[in-house]
């Protein structure tokens, strides 16, 4: 006998970006759901290794949980034909901030038809009905998607933008080559590192202060050179 499983599906573009906040509105829908976490930049599922291997394993009646439409996809078409195809398997899907596109509200409202009376006209009527209610609530869900993918090609323009109007004001765009990047992080956890270092070891230090194994060792090479 097969479980019917709960997965919640948890994208950021990079690495450094933190996912703890997908994550953890995910678990407060379902504390059991069995995570899928990466970081991936780019608009479409191809290269998606985690949620590759989802869709490969996700079954009917099983449910997929994610904090919003755009972590799904940011391609409006691919998006939505993606919907509708795990739809049609009997896969659940959750949007915790579209709710609006759940698939249980979507089959919801398609399934509110009138039905027919035998008159011939008034039965022209009660089709058209139907098939508008099925026509707007297929609307809402290619308004989702087509939202995800406008908020990352704005996102794509005003970067371009200000890269564009930062080179004409000579201002440096990135980091210069070979010039220590200086944040508030970095100045706190090297003074954490230099009161540390005369009494423990690298080990213990790391343990203390949180730090990744690379991060620390790149902080304690910066406070030497």
């Amino acid at each position: 006998m097969r479980y019917i499983m709960i997965f919640g599906y948890a994208r950021v573009s990079r690495k450094e970006q933190n996912i703890e906040r997908q994550i953890r509105n995910i678990l407060a829908y379902d504390s059991s759901a069995r995570l899928y976490e990466e970081a991936f930049t780019g608009t479409k599922v191809e290269g998606r290794k985690e949620f590759e291997k989802l869709l490969k394993i996700v079954k009917n009646g099983d449910t997929i949980v994610f904090d919003s439409v755009s972590r799904m996809s940011r391609n409006a078409e691919e998006g939505k034909n993606l919907y509708f195809e795990l739809m049609s398997k009997g896969i659940t899907l959750v949007f915790l901030k579209e709710p609006y596109i759940n698939t249980a509200v979507y089959q919801k409202a398609v399934s509110r038809k009138i039905d027919s009376t035998g008159h011939k006209i008034a039965d022209l009527y009660i089709n058209a009905t139907n098939e508008a209610i099925k026509i707007l609530a297929e609307d809402q869900i290619e308004i989702a998607f087509n939202q995800a993918e406008k908020e990352v090609k704005d996102l794509q323009q005003r970067t371009k933008e200000g890269i564009e109007t930062a080179k004409r004001e000579g201002k440096q765009i990135g980091q210069v080559k070979g010039k220590k990047l200086v944040t508030k992080k970095s100045v706190e956890m090297k003074e954490k590192i230099q009161k540390l270092l005369p009494t423990h070891s690298d080990k213990e230090i790391m343990e203390l202060t949180g730090l990744a194994r690379n991060t620390y060792y790149k902080y304690k090479k910066e406070m030497i050179i």
